[in-house]
C-alpha cells in the first residue's frame, strides 16, 4: 500500500513540478511580473516533492530491498542492475532533485527581479525535473 502512495503522489509531483517549470519559462519570457501566485505554485511543488521524499524514505527503509542489501551486501546489490537501480540509483537521484527544488526555491525568494526569480526556478526545477525523468521506474508505470 506504501508503494502505492508513493507512485501515487509521484504523479502529482511531476505535475507540479512541470506546471512550476512551465510557469517560470512563460514568466521569464514574457516579462510577467512576480506574484504570489507563482510563489504558491513554487511552494506546492516544494511541499509535494517533501512529502514525497518522506514516504519515499519510510518505503525504502521497510521494503523487501533494504532486507536484499543486508543479506548479501552491497557488492551483491551493485552486480544486479535492477537491484543497483531500487537500492542506490533511484535513491539518491531523487534526492538530487529534491535537493535541487529546496535550493532553488530558496534562492528565488532571495532575488530581488521577477526575471531573476523566474529564471532561478527555471535552472532549478528544469534540472530537477530532468533528474526525476531519468529515474522513474517506467515499466512499474505502465505495468499497473
Amino acid at each position: 500500500m506504501l508503494l502505492q502512495i508513493h507512485s501515487y503522489v509521484a504523479y502529482a509531483v511531476l505535475i507540479l513540478v512541470l506546471a512550476a517549470l512551465l510557469n517560470s519559462i512563460i514568466g521569464f519570457s514574457s516579462n510577467k511580473p512576480y506574484s504570489d501566485k507563482n510563489k504558491k505554485i513554487y511552494l506546492f511543488t516544494l511541499i509535494a516533492s517533501h512529502i514525497q521524499l518522506l514516504i519515499g524514505l519510510v518505503w525504502f527503509f521497510t521494503s523487501p530491498k533494504i532486507a536484499a542489501l543486508t543479506e548479501g551486501g552491497m557488492g551483491a546489490v551493485m552486480k544486479n542492475s535492477a537491484a543497483r537501480n531500487a537500492v542506490v540509483e533511484h535513491p539518491i537521484t531523487m534526492l538530487i532533485a529534491i535537493a535541487l527544488i529546496t535550493i532553488g526555491f530558496s534562492k528565488h525568494k532571495k532575488k530581488e527581479d521577477a526575471k531573476s526569480k523566474f529564471k532561478t526556478i527555471m535552472v532549478f526545477y528544469g534540472i530537477a525535473l530532468l533528474l526525476i525523468l531519468a529515474k522513474i521506474p517506467w515499466k512499474m508505470w505502465f505495468a499497473s
